[in-house]
């Protein structure tokens, strides 16, 4: 079963908000439903009631010819009308719900037992009220509506209402709460990258996040000292180790006289300088300004520096005009890497030669760029160990000489870029690794 995908906290918050305010609204509309139909069926009741009173006043102090007169003029009424009851006439019983059950207990409380209340007489409905005179028995006819609750189209239109407003309350109410956690959470991600400067409000009106606004400053302050101490710390490791490294070399080139000798320690001063490059570059800032780079001139640039072609070929597939987004420094130090990785450890197994290709392919966005070695690769389960700092497939690929930073420098200053970097076994052998870039306009 596919897992759901995770809601933020904005959504979170905004639909509990909304499931709380609209369980108040249903409690409420209910609350007012069970308050509003007692009165409302007395209400109706006493109305109807008063209304047979006055026609039965009316009526009784007329004589028999005034008396029709009268019952012509309220016959011709619209809203309440009088007729005569006769004793074949069709009626229909009012009550048919709780409501109208109530309304007809109060007449018949109000007007005696005998009268009569229905919803239709001889097919015609309304609210008919019959009531007698002496021995003259009448119909009174009212208008339905008067003694009807609230229709069901009225309460949509409350609750529509009501809704719509719980709705925008709780965006609103969400978002004033969100507000902070996501200048938090924007203030972090440019820290993330490097940015120290990044500071909050401190003098919001809510203590909590006064207090955690507080507490980020003081926290960018601390990286950016440390990060300053940094910078002081590689400059000082930097000169003070390459310095007797330096002495190192000339007191062996004046004092060595064994050849092979004096050669052999040469090669471990060497080895020694390119360590202490590959923990600078792998400690240095995480700063970069990024732009349109041409990536070919950057492959043969540093494609150039690796001259022994008994040692490494590398092949470029890569178009001139291909540009990425990236810092021409940084990304030159990636391909140096991966260069360096494949002359090490990808060389062939009876050739003794690293045959390296780089490829690309555009991906919308983006350009994958593929460089791959034809050596023996390395172990599935330990490919996501290689951007390990210090780590080495030793098991895999041999002479592994190196200080084990290499793609561990690459996976960094991609990351610094907005890129990526994949490692894979390529399928007829070798390792590839796929360097994911934003292509540039």
């Amino acid at each position: 079963m596919r897992p759901l995908l995770p809601l933020s906290l904005f959504w979170r918050t905004f639909f509990l908000l909304a499931l709380l305010l609209a369980g108040g609204v249903f409690a409420w509309v209910q609350t007012l439903r069970a308050l509003e139909f007692e009165p409302r069926a007395v209400t109706a009741a006493q109305q109807t009631a008063s209304l047979v009173n006055l026609s039965r006043a009316a009526l009784r102090q007329a004589d028999g010819i005034n008396r029709v007169a009268i019952l012509k003029s309220m016959g011709a009424q619209q809203a309440v009308r009088v007729a005569p009851r006769e004793p074949g006439d069709r009626w229909e019983p009012f009550e048919v719900d709780r409501f109208t059950r109530r309304v007809s207990a109060e007449l018949r409380a109000s007007l005696g037992p005998d009268a009569v209340v229905a919803r239709s007489v001889n097919g015609k409905p309304g609210m008919w009220v019959g009531f007698s005179i002496e021995r003259d028995h009448y119909w009174l006819q009212a208008e339905v509506a008067q003694v009807s609750p609230l229709s069901g189209s009225t309460w949509f239109v409350w609750i529509g209402i009501a809704l719509l407003a719980t709705l925008i309350g709780s965006a609103g109410v969400a978002g004033l709460i969100n507000r902070p956690l996501k200048q938090l959470s924007f203030a972090a991600s440019r820290i993330r990258g490097g940015d120290l400067d990044s500071r909050l409000d401190e003098n919001t009106l809510t203590s909590e996040i006064r207090e955690v606004n507080m507490g980020f400053n003081r926290m960018a302050r601390e990286l950016a000292r440390v990060e300053e101490d940094r910078a002081v710390m590689l400059a000082g490791i930097s000169h003070d180790l390459r310095t007797p490294l330096a002495r190192l070399r000339l007191e062996t080139e004046m004092s060595v006289s064994d050849e092979e000798a004096k050669r052999n320690m040469a090669l471990d001063i060497d080895q020694l300088d390119a360590i202490i490059d590959k923990f600078m570059d792998y400690a240095r800032p995480g700063e970069t300004q990024v732009g349109p780079v041409p990536v070919a001139k950057s492959i043969e640039k540093e494609a150039a520096s690796f001259r022994d072609p008994a040692q490494i070929r590398i092949t470029s597939r890569v178009p001139a005009d291909l540009r990425v987004m990236a810092d021409e420094t940084e990304l030159g130090r990636v391909f140096l890497n991966l260069f360096e990785n494949a002359r090490r450890y990808g060389r062939g197994t009876y050739t003794g030669i690293a045959e390296v290709l780089v490829t690309h392919v555009r991906t919308g966005a983006w350009v994958i760029l593929t460089v791959r070695d034809h050596g023996p690769g390395v172990a599935p389960e330990k490919l996501h160990q290689l951007t390990t700092p210090f780590f080495r497939g030793d098991a895999a690929r041999t002479a592994a000489t190196g200080a084990g930073l290499g793609l561990a420098i690459v996976e960094k200053a991609l990351l610094r870029m907005g890129g990526s970097l994949e490692l894979g076994n390529a399928p007829g052998g070798g390792l590839m690794a796929h360097v994911r870039l934003k292509r540039a306009a």
